[in-house]
Parts: structure tokens; C-alpha cells; sequence
């Protein structure tokens, strides 16, 4: 288990190859230097999948995350943007009820203690007023949901401008005022919908629960390399260290796939990118 005297850091699931074992991916993880890591419960199948695991699947993981050290404290819900609150489809919105009462069961049997929703109100369909509508009902009834079972559900900034700021989240918590409904921001989309990230951080730290740590570019939000991109990360850190931000950080960041990583590889690729924001955060005066 991580210290409680430090910001935890932890890594996306997704930074680990699809082909890892858990094992491989904790050992991993824990080589690299990382407190813990980011369950993925994305669109496709076969991590939905997930949310219908048995008992004796979810000890098997249990056992794996007690022997090395590694746990799930948060969960990526990302599965809604296939099937969101805001749908205008009724089968669609009763799926991504389904989904989030299953993500919320298996938070509690897992120990997570935090779900990051994928704030969009619709993905693949046009968004409009009955969208964001819908999406706010859903919402409702969501938290109403997760509070009953002590798990928070946690608000992306996300990748497009519906809730691309802490401001415009800010409108959500509003309407759901409630200690189980918080955001979790994404430097990297932070920065590409605001000019004053550090003024929004400031704004909704109260209501922050965990934070990404991610590289961009303007209009490029995933697989940007760590100090290929324009986010100000030692301005960012210090306005946090400011602020006496005690959270947790999350290290968001993909595996190439099409290729074969050792776990030796996989562990240095990861460790690259624990080192550069560590060092940012050391520039800041964080650690």
C-alpha cells in the first residue's frame, strides 16, 4: 500500500500492453515507481466484460494486487462514450444505467474507491439542449446510486468542449450538490479548452478528487509524448503546491500494441515518463 505522506502517483491501465498479465502489469508499476494503478473499464466488449466478473475472478485479482502491492483506487469508466446518459435512444440510456450500477458493484468488491466518469453528454450522436437534458438526468440518478454505495463519482475534464473546463463542470455539481459528485481534471485537456489552467484548478479545488497528468498539443489529447507537447507542467504543479493539493495524480498515457514489449521494456517506457513528471514536480517544489 502507497504512503499517506506523499501525493500518490499512479499509471493508466492503458499504458501497460492489452497482452500483459495482471502480474506483469502491477510488477511493472511498481518497478517504475508508481503507487498504483487506474482500472480500465472502456467501449469495447471485452472491457465491459469486466463488469460482469464472478466472485472467484474478482479474489484472483484481489490476491495479485495484495502479493505486489499495487491496487485500484479509482476506475476510468470510459464506457459511456458508446453508450451515454444523454442518448436520445431509450435503450441506450437504460445500457449506460446498467453499466453505471455494475461499475458501482464492482468498485465496492474491488475496494475503488473512485469512478471517472467520461463527461460527455453524447459521443456519436449531435449534441444538443434534450441531450444535455437527458445527460443531467442520468446524472441524477447515477450519483443518487453511487452515494447509497459510499463510491464518488468523479467528472472527466474532458477531450471535448461540453466539459472541456472546470467551469463548465462547475454548472453539474450545482445542479447534483452532493460529496459523492466531484470532478477529476485532465492537465492535458485543461489545457487545450482554457488559457488560465491554473485559475480553473484554483476554482474547482475543493471539488477535486484525483488529477491526470497528461501531455497535449492544441487538438491532439492522446498519445502525445512527455515533453513533446505545450502543457505548462512546472507553472501547473506549482499553482498546486499553492494550493496545498494533497490528491492523487494519475499518469495518463498508452502502450503501442502493435508491437511486443517485454516486461523489461514496458517497465522503462513507464519509468521515462514517472521520471519527467516527477522532475517537474521537484522543478515546482512538490517533492
Amino acid at each position: 500500500m502507497y504512503s499517506i505522506h506523499k501525493n500518490p502517483i499512479g499509471i493508466y491501465e492503458k499504458a501497460l500492453p492489452n497482452s500483459f498479465t495482471w502480474e506483469e502489469k502491477f510488477t511493472a508499476a511498481k518497478k517504475a515507481g508508481f503507487d498504483y494503478m487506474e482500472l480500465s473499464i472502456d467501449e469495447s466488449d471485452e472491457r465491459l466484460l469486466r463488469l460482469d466478473w464472478t466472485d472467484e475472478e474478482i479474489e484472483e485479482l484481489r490476491s495479485v494486487m495484495r502479493s505486489t502491492g499495487i491496487h485500484f483506487p479509482t476506475m476510468c469508466l470510459s464506457g459511456h462514450r458508446k453508450y451515454p446518459f444523454g442518448s436520445k435512444d431509450a435503450k441506450v440510456r437504460e445500457k449506460a444505467m446498467e453499466i453505471m450500477e455494475k461499475a458501482i458493484n464492482l468498485s465496492v468488491k474491488l475496494g475503488i474507491r473512485c469512478i471517472q466518469l467520461a463527461t460527455y453528454d453524447v459521443y456519436y450522436e449531435e449534441s444538443d439542449e434534450e441531450t444535455k437534458r437527458l445527460f443531467l438526468e442520468g446524472m441524477k440518478e447515477a450519483v443518487a446510486m453511487a452515494s447509497r454505495a459510499g463510491v464518488i463519482l468523479a467528472m472527466e475534464i474532458m477531450d471535448t468542449a461540453f466539459v472541456g473546463t472546470i467551469v463548465r463542470a462547475m454548472h453539474y455539481l450545482k445542479e447534483i450538490p452532493s460529496p459523492y459528485f466531484k470532478i477529476y481534471p485532465d492537465m492535458g485537456n485543461l489545457s487545450n479548452f482554457s488559457n488560465d489552467v491554473t485559475g480553473e484548478l484554483e476554482l474547482g479545488l475543493s471539488e477535486t478528487v484525483a488529477i491526470h497528468v497528461k501531455e497535449t498539443k492544441p487538438g491532439v489529447f492522446k498519445e502525445v509524448p512527455f515533453g513533446e507537447g505545450e502543457v505548462r507542467f512546472t507553472e501547473i504543479f506549482t499553482k498546486l503546491k499553492e494550493l496545498n493539493y494533497q490528491g492523487m495524480f494519475l499518469i495518463e498515457m498508452w502502450a503501442d500494441n502493435s508491437t511486443c514489449q517485454t516486461i523489461e521494456q514496458a517497465t522503462d517506457k513507464i519509468a521515462e515518463a514517472y521520471q519527467f513528471v516527477t522532475g517537474k514536480m521537484q522543478e515546482a517544489g512538490m517533492i
